[in-house]
């Protein structure tokens, strides 16, 4: 745990440290005004505080901490002409589409103006791109507020057998959205929310939860002509619910292309955990393939198991092939994904598009010279299980040896987002806000203070005042 003081002090000290980054522009409402000529010996009144300013850039539940290019390990060898590439993928929606009503988020706009800049220049070559990232964003470090690094996971897009009707063999569904599905109330940003609850409204009028995994497996979406194709089995079928996508070979060889439209509201509980907390599985054996093994050989224990996992995913159709068409999947977005540059993040609080640059401290890909793996990936998936500031969905391409890479991450790793230099992240530092006060604890209410707490002005130790001028320079590391 995180020792109170410190973290309250990292919070103060976050925003103000990026003042070392260059001054704002000056604003019209928050410049600072001039004080007015004083007769020499009368005392000027305070003046009155300045108007609230909404910030250029919150978070919620966030730290940003500013860094140099150079603090970022693997930055210079990087592809960046790969990352363009993707990056420019994402760009050519952002600047063809109006932004909705709901849309205020500044990186949304800024991300608009960078990207005509991207668009005009063009394919670039590796160095050219690199130093394109450079001249128009600048890295900030996020994490949740209080952690010190993110959480990264991998997805593919599996490719199973499947049926336009139900067969002996064919026998699980694969829903498309109910009519009845209502997301969550106040939800903001594009797209389905990955947060809070959905409801349906019964005949009586009133909003209920939507029905949880066990409820629709026991037949609460029949007759509602919802099935978009059968597959084989609910293994399979959880697979693809993880994942967000699948390619379903049909039985007359055509390729039906789903992808991830909608969800319960229940949060994701996932299965490995279960079997690692139960001691099915060690947790360093842990992979998609070991769980698809179990649940084979353990067909009635494994349909317990994904009970407790009450959250349901819901699809729709984005293609419908000859069973030669090898292109990405789409992902939410609305561009086709790119293996190992393309992520899902959290939607409600990331923008489709947003560049980040994250590094783990091992090899991802299983590539063997590779000590690290340190990648700038753009923002163009979402998933119900993708939650919070620094957490990533690595996409890694279609079929089996996807999955099996995409399986195994499950790591800690680093974020960087790159924010366009259009938005000035001083203001959003300055208006974090402080946690309460901490009460002193009993027996130091019952102790006379020292005369080192005394010279501190309190009853609690001396370096826990860190919000004072000299000391809010400098921010203070995570523990």
């Amino acid at each position: 745990m995180i020792p109170y003081h410190v973290l309250r002090c990292a919070v103060v000290t976050a925003g103000v440290i990026i003042l070392l980054v260059g001054p704002a522009a000056p604003c019209a409402q928050g410049a600072e005004r001039p004080k007015a000529r004083t007769a020499a010996r009368v005392q000027e009144p305070e003046p009155a505080p300045a108007p609230a300013l909404p910030a250029p850039l919150a978070l919620r539940d966030s730290q940003l901490e500013p860094i140099d290019w150079s603090a970022l390990d693997g930055w210079e060898v990087d592809d960046h002409g790969a990352a363009f590439a993707a990056f420019l993928a994402s760009c050519r929606p952002l600047l063809r589409t109006t932004p909705p009503a709901a849309e205020t988020r500044p990186m949304y706009f800024a991300l608009k103006h960078v990207c005509g800049r991207a668009v005009s220049s063009g394919r670039l070559a590796p160095g050219q791109a690199r130093l394109f990232f450079e001249r128009n964003f600048r890295p900030l470090r996020i994490a949740r507020l209080g952690d010190s690094a993110g959480f990264l996971t991998g997805y593919y897009e599996p490719i199973v057998d499947g049926s336009r009707f139900p067969t002996p063999i064919f026998k699980v569904p694969i829903y498309r959205r109910p009519a009845d599905l209502m997301p969550p109330a106040g939800a903001t940003g594009p797209g389905f929310p990955n947060r809070g609850q959905s409801m349906r409204r019964t005949s009586s009028g009133n909003l209920v939860p939507y029905y949880d995994r066990g409820e629709i497996l026991d037949g609460a979406l029949d007759g509602q002509h919802l099935e978009i194709c059968w597959i084989k089995d609910q293994t399979e079928h959880l697979v693809i619910q993880i994942q967000g996508s699948a390619r379903v070979r049909l039985e007359d060889g055509a390729m039906l292309r789903i992808n991830y439209d909608s969800h319960n509201g229940y949060p994701y509980v996932a299965v490995g955990r279960i079997l690692i907390e139960r001691k099915i599985i060690p947790r360093e054996e842990m992979s998609m393939e070991r769980i698809r093994d179990w649940m084979r050989f353990n067909p009635q224990d494994a349909e317990e198991v994904r009970r407790k996992n009450r959250s349901f995913v819901f699809f729709r159709i984005v293609g419908l092939s000859d069973g030669r068409d090898e292109r990405e999947p789409v992902g939410a977005q609305g561009v086709p994904l790119t293996p190992g540059r393309s992520i899902a993040v959290d939607n409600a609080l990331h923008v489709y598009g947003t560049p980040f640059f994250i590094r783990a401290g091992r090899s991802l890909s299983g590539e063997k010279r590779a000590a690290s793996f340190d990648r700038l990936m753009i923002a163009q998936d979402t998933g119900s299980a993708i939650v919070g500031p620094a957490r990533a969905d690595i996409y890694w391409g279609a079929g089996d040896e996807a999955g099996r890479i995409a399986g195994g991450i499950r790591d800690p790793g680093t974020f960087a987002m790159l924010v366009p230099r259009e938005i000035d992240p001083v203001m959003a530092g300055a208006r974090m806000p402080l946690p309460p006060d901490k009460p002193p604890p009993a027996e130091a209410q019952a102790k006379p203070p020292s005369a080192k707490s005394a010279r501190a002005g309190s009853g609690a130790p001396a370096h826990s005042r860190c919000c004072d001028r000299a000391r809010a320079r400098k921010r203070l590391p995570p523990t």
